[in-house]
């Protein structure tokens, strides 16, 4: 449980009463899944406290701040298995007096955590489900999301692919249903930004063990087999988040053509190779406390906590309701090592953030790029716009 201890720093006789008073106790806690999900590299496999060390660090960064504040900050992790109930686990917690918790969860799961305790005024942050739904049809008003949206990420690598002219894809999909889904957001971004798809190619999933059965021999024969024949194209760009067969894409196309989307060039909200905006001194201090380098999910799970800290040391309370709408208010923005100051989409709660474009060993660009304008922000030509959105706030 995060507890945050808020006290009230003026002048004179009112600034020494708030010091000398009790500190206000805000908790806070963690919802995440038991266990990993393991990828097909080896060298890439997330550790057992992906997410959770992110939030870890954003304590300690709390804290920094909190001891001239009075303001104090703890973490309490919960871990959900197979079967768990997320309602019941967001009541727990609720029951605590806890009054704001990230989660790390399954659509349906947060969806089901912020409806529980949605009346009793605790307010959720989304670290984790990239799911555009959740921020459009089916849109909470008590849900932050400070993970990306699947179009944030399509927008963002279609930007950079544009900006660059190559705007002829070969897209090759997955069949499960998120691998669908992202590349029904390429779609969109191709329509939207002006590329054009001259041909789409589904990979089944016939199963097996993806690693032992698929060797380095009968990779090498068969991706090359897959996507030969294909129109002509200046880029492959694959949706695969289940991770069957995007990473032996690149190098093993008949054509010799770059790989995008689910590997390759890819769309991230972080990245251990961030170093711009005074980002190393985040990586540093995240090594030494962890011995690894920072995920993405450990960034957006680090900006939910931060967002927290950053509104009680604006508005000097611990009440919930008082930071959140200060978080919803256009006074809010954070400054996450990513260039320029984040803020809030007011329709649907979405965290505005740029977007890497990573290779594995170097940040390739940052989207939005030079030249994609808005009348608002930059920010929003990534994803789900105010014009578009379905998402009605109550």
């Amino acid at each position: 449980m995060i507890r945050l201890l808020v006290g009230i720093i003026g002048l004179g006789a009112l600034g020494s009463a708030a010091l000398a008073g009790d500190p206000v106790e805000v908790g806070i806690g963690y919802l995440r899944r038991a266990g990993i999900k393991p990828t097909l590299s080896l060298v890439e496999q997330p550790a057992e406290n992906d997410g959770v060390a992110g939030a870890r660090l954003a304590i300690e960064d709390n804290n920094t701040t909190g001891r001239f504040l009075n303001q104090h900050f703890t973490l309490e992790e919960m871990r959900l298995k197979d079967g768990d109930d997320a309602a019941k686990a967001a009541t727990a917690l609720t029951d605590r007096s806890i009054g704001f918790i990230i989660a790390d969860l399954p659509a349906e799961a947060l969806l089901k955590a912020a409806d529980a305790v949605r009346d009793r005024g605790t307010v959720l942050f989304n670290a984790g489900a990239i799911d555009d739904r959740l921020r459009e049809e089916d849109c909470r008003a008590n849900l932050i999301h400070t993970a990306p949206t699947r179009s944030m990420l399509a927008d963002g690598l279609a930007q950079y692919l544009v900006w660059k002219q190559w705007k002829r894809w070969l897209l090759v999909a997955g069949s499960h249903d998120d691998d669908k889904l992202y590349a029904q957001a390429l779609r969109r971004a191709a329509a939207r930004f002006g590329a054009k798809i001259v041909q789409e190619r589904v990979f089944e999933d016939t199963g097996g063990a993806r690693r032992t059965d698929s060797g380095v021999t009968l990779v090498q024969r068969q991706m090359p087999v897959f996507t030969q024949s294909a129109p002509a194209y200046d880029i492959l760009v694959a949706a695969d988040e289940s991770e069957v067969f995007a990473p032996y894409m690149p190098y093993r196309t008949w054509d010799p053509r770059p790989v995008a989307g689910s590997a390759g060039l890819v769309a991230k909200s972080w990245d251990a190779a961030q170093d711009q905006w005074g980002a190393v001194q985040l990586q540093n201090r995240f090594v030494k406390l962890n011995s690894r380098r920072m995920t993405a999910l450990d960034m957006q799970v680090w900006i939910a906590a931060r967002m927290i800290g950053e509104a009680a040391s604006r508005v000097n309370s611990g009440d919930p309701k008082r930071l959140f709408d200060f978080l919803k208010g256009p006074d809010f923005s954070i400054a996450a090592f990513k260039g320029q100051r984040l803020t809030l989409r007011d329709w649907n709660l979405q965290l505005r953030q740029p977007i890497l474009l990573v290779d594995g060993r170097m940040v390739v660009s940052v989207s939005p790029q030079e030249g994609f304008l808005h009348q608002v922000s930059e920010l929003d030509t990534l994803g789900v716009d105010r014009p578009e959105t379905r998402c009605k706030l109550h």
